[in-house]
């Protein structure tokens, strides 16, 4: 107990040096009593014997705790009441994932068990404490304030928790003459610890990040003045402007003013936050005078090279490390000098779910800057942002959000949820300046030099087929020009790919229902193609053609010739032609085989008059992907104004379609809308309800279930298969890997679950499939369906797969997963 103390005691003076020193050690003495549950017979016999407990030493440390002498002794101490004590009581007993949850009754049953020597030992190791943390005091929290602090408190406890529990860093003593002497000595090994940990902070620098002469929107971001206490930025640009570099500069300025000890980037896919950790791994070094820790947040994290490559070297390497144990959780990655990963890892830490008040204890000392702030604004995601920004604020910390399309109501939403966080009023701004660089409460920077982009306005012609679709790009490949077809659903991408190669042009495809092997090297592939240094012809001179869903929108660095596109929400649309004559230094408008940029989108005539089928006609089974007034709404706007102006001209764009003043749709859509809408309300109310509940505590606010049961985003239900072949051994996995774990991770592959409704899949209780599986843990069987892949890719009547195309479902159904 007082190993975890002393980590404590070290992550309290490495992550708050401002915390006042009575507060400070409040908290190292209750953390100090987190184990208190472990004196008794009980839990003796069951070390001893093997004997079951009747309850976990968790829930007997709270039993402990809240005996009433206990309880008195503690507040007569301590100078604070018990409504102000029993919050963060149980912050530090719920230290294994969840809360205590006990009635005062089987309290008393669990002290009963314990036995009356336990009691009397629980009592002397409190009193003890006392003397090795004389400043520690109760007074001046009262009971609200507790149960804001007892969700950090618990984070904490955690952390040293596992880093003091460490046997290597703590091995078993002789029993210590006194608690002092001991806790004298351990304060030696829990410094030490920390650092092995990784989790000593690396001392901001002030060196120039970039080479480069900065744009406008980072030269504001370089420049503009920050507000005291918690800060939250907005970064609104359009696509290719330079915001992440623009985040960079203004988190360095931010780190430098003691508003954080690290970064957090959360990105809206595994696939950006891959593409982000590859920049950060080349600017973190010159964010931080000493090497700073860098990790990768996701579920497939292990299987990117790039991080493998920063974890091999570290111990050695002047560059940005990575030590064994941040590496081996999701978890503690986000303690990390500089975490990379998705947004779903952030919030977890605001769901009921296991550990979430880690997540949120390793956020709280980091500048989080969040991505493509506009990919979270359905319903469900929105309120979970507004409630991880309002917790964050409340933690002390600060964010910087960045986006391209992002309403203006939304904004203000997300600034409220921050302001009021950090305990201020908030002033809303509804000023429609673009770009914009905003401080909410401070300064916002609204002029800017340039008011059209290097590529001039991206010009709109609607396609009124498919067929149309097929042949503008059969002549445009032709002559040399890197094409590029978005479609909104993975069945209506494969469709176009065999229609395109059906007239002669050789297409590529990407989409999300690839085994993770494929779609990692078909994403390789295309980035070598069509990335800043892409070679974007074929040997023959034809430009290279890709056909993708809507993965390609977000924060991948493609640039293209010519653009077709199916009709999506006007925001979605603005990322595609963001990846429209994207490089123009590298690749000027006279080296380019098209003489302007042009958006082609293949959507019915907005006059024609529209009903629930208008869509289909163009898009069989995308036309329900998104909702159908916002794409009414986009063609009665866009086709209108026939051209995206960038930047000056997309705040006016975004608003018409989704902002609060938004073109009203046609009657015959209305009854469409008011089912949207009422489907966005449900969303937000059951965010609601799943978000934990801040003013009530730790301990009646949080929750311990697991990850799956609480999810971070909302859609229809996905199946993940595990694809195998048969050797001669018996099945293996569809790839190969470096190990079998890692391989399984690459064999797999999702696809909604609806698609699988009518299809006989494998039976898992086939003798080959139960020998591939044996040793599997329960959560695994049910999450993994096994299935063996035949010659030419059959898994059962209906279902194939093709390492090119991806699972296909034969006849296809009506299709809209991206």
């Amino acid at each position: 107990m007082l190993d975890v103390a002393a980590v404590a005691e070290v992550l309290l003076r490495e992550g708050t040096p401002d915390l006042p020193s009575d507060r400070r050690d409040l908290f190292c003495l209750l953390i100090a009593l987190h184990d208190l549950g472990k004196i008794g017979a009980q839990f003796r016999a069951m070390l001893r014997a093997g004997l079951k407990q009747n309850a976990r030493h968790w829930q007997v440390t709270e039993a402990w705790l809240r005996e009433e002498a206990m309880e008195d002794l503690l507040c007569e101490r301590l100078g604070g009441t018990y409504l102000a004590l029993r919050p963060l009581v149980a912050a530090i007993a719920g230290h294994h994932g969840g809360p205590p949850r006990d009635t005062a009754e089987s309290q008393w049953r669990m002290r009963l068990d314990a036995g009356q020597a336990a009691a009397q030992d629980a009592r002397c190791f409190v009193a003890a404490c006392f003397d090795l943390w004389p400043r520690a005091s109760l007074a001046g929290i009262n009971e609200a304030e507790a149960m804001i602090l007892s969700w950090r408190l618990s984070g904490l406890t955690v952390v040293a928790d596992w880093v003091g529990s460490n046997p290597d860093w703590f091995p078993a003593a002789e029993p210590p003459t006194s608690a002092a002497t001991y806790l004298a000595e351990t304060r030696l090994r829990a410094a030490y610890a920390v650092e092995k940990a990784g989790l000593v902070a690396s001392v901001p620098s002030a060196t120039r990040l970039f080479d480069f002469a900065l744009r406008a929107m980072q030269e504001a971001a370089a420049s503009i003045p920050l507000r005291d206490g918690p800060t939250l930025a907005i970064i609104e640009d359009e696509t290719g402007a330079g915001k992440t570099e623009a985040a960079l500069l203004l988190a360095q300025r931010m780190l430098l003013a003691s508003k954080g000890r690290g970064l957090y980037l959360a990105l809206p896919t595994m696939a950006t936050a891959d593409a982000m950790f590859r920049r950060a791994r080349d600017v973190a070094r010159r964010i931080f005078v000493t090497p700073p820790s860098l990790t990768l947040a996701h579920g497939r994290a292990g299987l990117s090279v790039e991080f493998r490559e920063v974890m091999a070297r570290s111990g050695w390497s002047e560059d940005v490390i990575c030590g064994p144990w941040l590496a081996d959780s999701r978890r503690r990655a986000l303690l990390a000098d500089v975490g990379v990963g998705t947004i779903d890892q952030a919030l977890l830490g605001i769901l009921p779910t296991r550990f979430a008040t880690l997540r949120i204890h390793a956020l709280a000392s980091k500048i989080l800057i969040v991505d493509e702030v506009h990919e979270l604004g359905n319903p469900y995601l929105a309120t979970e942002l507004e409630t991880l920004l309002r917790l964050h604020a409340m933690g002390g910390g600060s964010a910087i959000l960045l986006t391209a399309t992002l309403p203006l109501e939304q904004r203000a939403r997300l600034s409220r949820a921050f302001e009021e966080g950090a305990g201020r009023a908030f002033v809303e701004d509804m000023d429609p300046a673009y770009p914009v660089l905003s401080i909410p409460g401070g300064a916002a920077k609204r002029s800017f030099p340039d008011t059209v982009s290097p590529k001039g306005p991206v010009k709109i012609a609607r396609l009124g087929s498919i067929d149309e679709g097929v042949a503008l790009i059969a002549q445009a490949s032709a002559s040399g020009a890197a094409c590029v077809w978005v479609r909104n659903a993975v069945d209506d991408a494969i469709a176009s790919v065999e229609a395109l190669r059906a007239a002669g042009v050789e297409a590529d495809l990407l989409h999300a229902r690839y085994a993770f092997a494929d779609r990692k090297r078909i994403e390789a592939a295309a980035l070598a193609a069509f990335g800043p240094e892409g070679g974007r012809r074929r040997n023959d001179g034809r430009g290279k053609v890709i056909v993708s869903t809507q993965v390609l929108e977000m924060s991948l660095d493609y640039d293209f010739d010519v653009m077709v596109s199916d009709l999506a929400p006007v925001a979605a649309l603005i990322q595609r032609a963001g990846r429209l004559w994207r490089h123009m230094v590298r690749r000027p408008a006279a080296g380019r085989p098209v003489p302007a940029p042009v958006l082609h989108v293949v959507a019915p005539d907005p006059d024609r008059p529209a009903d629930t089928r208008w869509l289909a006609e163009v898009q069989p089974r995308g036309a329900w992907v998104y909702e159908l007034a916002e794409q009414w709404r986009t063609a009665e706007v866009l086709f209108r104004a026939g051209e995206i102006v960038a930047p000056g001209g997309l705040r006016a764009l975004i608003e018409a379609v989704h902002g609060d003043d938004r073109v009203p749709v046609p009657d015959t859509l209305a009854a469409a809308e008011e089912v949207a809408l009422g489907d966005a309300y449900a969303e937000a109310g059951l965010a609601r309800m799943n978000i934990v509940k801040i003013a009530a505590g730790y301990r009646d606010g949080g929750g311990a279930a697991d990850d799956r049961d609480y999810p971070t985003r909302l859609g229809q239900e996905t199946r993940a298969l595990l694809l195998t072949r048969r050797a001669p051994s018996g099945l293996v996995p569809w790839v190969e890997g470096e190990s079998r774990a890692e391989a399984e991770l690459l064999s797999e592959v999702s696809a909604r679950a609806t698609q699988f409704r009518d299809l006989a899949l494998p039976d898992q209780s086939a003798p080959e499939i139960a020998a591939f599986t044996e040793g599997w843990p329960d959560w695994k069987r049910v999450n993994l369906t096994v299935c063996p892949v035949e010659e030419g890719g059959a898994i059962c009547e209906g279902l194939r797969y093709d390492g090119n195309l991806g699972l296909l479902f034969q006849p296809r159904g009506r299709g809209d997963e991206p």
